[in-house]
């Protein structure tokens, strides 16, 4: 191998370098639909997961969504202020239930555990709604995503039914609590995985995992949703293309 091979980024890397130019340029316009994954096989001459991860990429930026059965389509608004990085918490919360890969495993009150009280400033074990989903591609689980929410901010809500909403989550708290939500701050961790995320993804106990608790604040800066999102380490990787 060639120090320029050695140290080229990874194929799915040079995806999303690619796609973002074409955005960038207008070849793929604000709400325009981009190539099927068949068509972007054939493109960059690469495999199914390559293209679908590169996909996975873009939408945890926020650049893209994605239409389970209809393709992925161009964000109409830019992430804010023009920033890189991952956005799994905003991207979860835009994420429509139904039609898509979402399936949801559980859903009702729950007692909060440690790290999700601490950011509500709540004692650990406070009654909350939960709603956890995971996401899969093909038959693969990829990503476990759960929701907790004061019950007294949930009432009214269908964040505690197991039925699949018609639209994301973020969409349906606005629209039924009369909510802005205004900003997200996340915290971005490696870990070991715990018990239930070893029997979702088939794990060992000492594999890597991705973890991401992040606190939804509204327009009046209250936290109104915590979400706590799983992400195993063999599937994910953050990877950036900047300007020096």
């Amino acid at each position: 191998m060639s120090a320029e091979d050695e140290y080229a980024p990874p194929k799915y890397a040079r995806i999303v370098t690619a796609i973002r130019r074409k955005i960038e340029d207008g070849t793929y316009p604000p709400g325009g639909q981009l190539p099927s994954e068949a068509q972007l096989i054939r493109e960059f001459a690469v495999s199914r997961p390559t293209v679908v991860r590169a996909l996975q990429v873009l939408q945890l930026r926020g650049i893209i969504s994605r239409e389970h059965g209809k393709g992925s389509y161009v964000k109409t608004m830019p992430p804010v202020g023009g920033r890189e990085g991952s956005r799994p918490g905003r991207a979860v919360l835009d994420r429509v239930e139904s039609g898509s890969d979402a399936a949801v495993i559980q859903a009702g009150s729950g007692p909060a555990p440690g790290n999700v009280a601490g950011m509500l400033s709540l004692p650990v074990g406070t009654p909350m709604v939960m709603r956890r989903l995971l996401m899969s591609e093909g038959d693969e689980p990829v990503e476990l995503v759960t929701f907790w929410c004061p019950i007294e901010m949930a009432e009214g809500t269908d964040l505690g039914r197991e039925q699949a909403l018609s639209v994301s989550v973020g969409r349906h708290v606005q629209a039924v609590k009369g909510l802005r939500l205004d900003h997200v701050v996340e915290r971005l961790s490696a870990r070991h995985p715990l018990p239930h995320e070893v029997e979702v993804f088939k794990l060992s106990d000492s594999a890597a995992v991705l973890g991401v608790l992040a606190r939804v604040f509204d327009s009046t800066g209250r936290v109104v949703l915590v979400v706590d999102i799983a992400m195993p380490g063999t599937l994910h990787e953050l990877d950036d293309t900047y300007s020096v």
